[in-house]
């Protein structure tokens, strides 16, 4: 596997691993996904779960939708990411159903129509999928850059024995990497789910 031996290489590691992701076909992206729903839809970490915040695949990452259909299938609350205007960028999550109604925010990205009544702190999560470009074996995290997950869940840095919600990565096998430079701000993942397994962070 690449070692990414410092913070100059976070940038080109971005950029190979969204070049990899892109060149897969739709029926691999598919398959990967169902693959990977079949896993985590049994993890205890996630079956145990019930406030567990998802997300809209973008930019070839892997699609959550087939563990999502699963988790509504058990009966638990999803919620997706939304970007408001006092969070200091910061992400709040929404309750969200399928069929409920979406919007395109100032990213590009789709959210569900803001309402208040259905939106919480991520500290109400239970379980937060979350996306990534790539990982490696100590729950270290590339995302896309913009620090939001980071952001979002700094508390969780400060927390010495009750940690929630707890972070699972999704990604594909080909993500996952020797070592990833790291930053004081980072969040570590407690496991990793691919289409091959779900990686616990002591097991990885």
């Amino acid at each position: 596997m690449p070692v990414n031996p410092g913070k100059a290489d976070r940038s080109a590691l971005r950029q190979q691993i969204r070049r990899q992701r892109r060149a897969m076909t739709g029926a691999e992206q598919d398959v990967c996904a169902r693959r990977l729903a079949q896993h985590a839809g049994k993890d205890p970490l996630v079956f145990n779960s019930q406030h567990i915040a998802a997300y809209l695949a973008a930019d070839g990452e892997m699609d959550p939708w087939p563990l999502m259909e699963r988790l509504w299938s058990l009966g638990k609350t999803l919620y997706l990411p939304i970007l408001v205007t006092f969070s200091d960028q910061r992400l709040w999550f929404s309750a969200y159903n399928p069929g409920d109604r979406l919007i395109v925010n100032r990213f590009g990205i789709l959210e569900p129509e803001r309402s208040h009544y259905r939106r919480i702190s991520p500290a109400a999560l239970d379980l937060v999928l979350t996306p990534l470009v790539a990982f490696d074996p100590k729950g270290h995290r590339l995302g896309m850059g913009g620090g939001y997950y980071d952001r979002s869940f700094a508390f969780l840095n400060k927390r010495r024995h009750w940690r929630k919600p707890r972070l699972l990565g999704l990604a594909y096998e080909f993500q996952r990497q020797d070592r990833i430079a790291t930053a004081a701000w980072d969040v570590p993942l407690d496991a990793v789910a691919t289409e091959k397994s779900v990686y616990h962070c002591q097991s990885l």
